[in-house]
């Protein structure tokens, strides 16, 4: 398993800074200048060669490059545009919001999906296949911030149960979890969809393998088939959608962070595009891209797992 896991590391390493460079690279071949956008149209030459030279603009691409890497590695962000304020402090704040958020849809998203998908596949083509078919497709159907604008309806505008907007207060838990279930329960039900769709057909290219005939015909109850012998072997094709949708919600979250006000990664990306904040915009999809190679490297390292033979390939 150490071999595995030195092997998933080199690659993951060099796929990162191949992420970086390619977010180094989107920035800046962006139409328009950074200083202009800043500064405005009217600003006088002088202003904007200046801001330039403040934000290192007018040297080389590739000192600019290295630059950006050496930042990295001391865990310099930079300072935004706009506010002056080192973007690590802001990012370093919005982030527990966004990885509460995504990681609360991940957790629903495995709790529902995963014996849900059991369910339809166990009663294929019965009364309840299609009823977690049709809920599957709906989940698909439906983009996050739609559902979340209907939760919020039902659940704080008719029903008066829950907040509408904020993340809560990081030292109180029972706040952070009051403002976090609406939300959560949107990325949560999208997931429960991928993963529905994942788990049963994974369940139902195993049902008819041998070695589930011959478990059964040992006498063994259905439910230890089902979860000892069928779920453990399709388990890899359900951690790949895991990782997958992972990644695809914490873009979900964006949307979902600007319906339900939450200060995420994803407002304040926002806020930095309509601001014209380069170098905040820079270091946000940094971050993303950051999170991106961690959950593959995760999921890989989940492979090894569940499922020897990974190991070895």
């Amino acid at each position: 398993m150490t071999s595995y896991i030195i092997r998933r590391l080199l690659v993951a390493i060099p796929t990162l800074l191949v992420v970086l460079t390619l977010v180094f690279l989107l920035v800046r071949v962006a139409p328009g200048d950074p200083a202009t956008a800043v500064l405005g149209q009217q600003a006088s030459r002088e202003a904007i060669e200046n801001l330039r030279t403040k934000m290192g603009l007018d040297k080389p691409l590739w000192k600019q490059y290295f630059e950006y890497l050496k930042g990295l590695v001391n865990g310099n962000l930079g300072k935004s545009l706009i506010t002056r304020q080192p973007v690590g402090s802001q990012v370093l704040h919005a982030l527990p919001y966004t990885l509460e958020l995504t990681a609360t849809g991940v957790v629903l998203g495995s709790l529902l999906g995963i014996p849900l998908g059991i369910l339809t596949a166990v009663h294929r083509n019965a009364i309840i296949d299609y009823l977690g078919r049709i809920f599957s497709l709906a989940g698909l159907s439906i983009p996050a911030f739609y559902l979340g604008i209907l939760l919020m309806m039902l659940f704080s505008i008719q029903l008066n149960l829950l907040p509408t907007v904020g993340g809560g207060e990081q030292a109180n838990v029972i706040d952070l979890l009051y403002h976090l279930v609406l939300p959560g329960l949107t990325l949560g039900l999208i997931m429960t969809a991928y993963v529905t769709r994942m788990t049963r057909s994974s369940i139902l290219n195993i049902l008819n393998q041998d070695y589930v005939s011959t478990a059964r015909s040992k006498g063994l109850k259905e439910r230890v088939v089902i979860y000892k012998h069928i779920l453990k072997n399709a388990l890899v094709p359900i951690l790949s959608v895991l990782g997958v949708y992972s990644i695809v919600l914490i873009g979900s979250s964006v949307m979902t962070e600007i319906v339900f006000s939450r200060p995420g990664l994803g407002k304040l990306m926002v806020m930095a595009m309509k601001q014209r904040d380069y170098l905040m915009l820079q270091s946000l999809l940094t971050v993303y891209a950051g999170l991106v190679v961690l959950i593959n490297l995760m999921t890989d390292l989940s492979y090894g797992m569940v499922d020897p033979r990974v190991r070895y390939e």
